[in-house]
């Protein structure tokens, strides 16, 4: 999952080596701590946050499978 969403932003952001996700595992979910360059944060969001709600979607999409609730957070 840590790869999926680090695949999808760096080919969004223009600094891919600034991009990091970390993984905090809880006891009935997953949350993914995505955190990029502070110039490519708009890049991320999008247009009223609809690159960020599509990015949750396919990361929602693919947690399907792992039975646990899957959240993404962009910092």
């Amino acid at each position: 999952m840590k790869e999926l969403v680090e695949t999808i932003a760096k080919a969004l952001v223009d600094h891919p080596e600034d991009v990091h996700v970390k993984e905090v595992e809880h006891e009935q979910s997953l949350t993914l701590q995505l955190s990029v360059h502070a110039s490519d944060m708009g890049k991320v969001i999008g247009k009223q946050g609809r690159i960020a709600k599509a990015i949750r979607s396919v990361v929602y999409a693919a947690g399907a499978n792992h039975k646990k609730r899957i959240n993404l957070e962009i910092l």
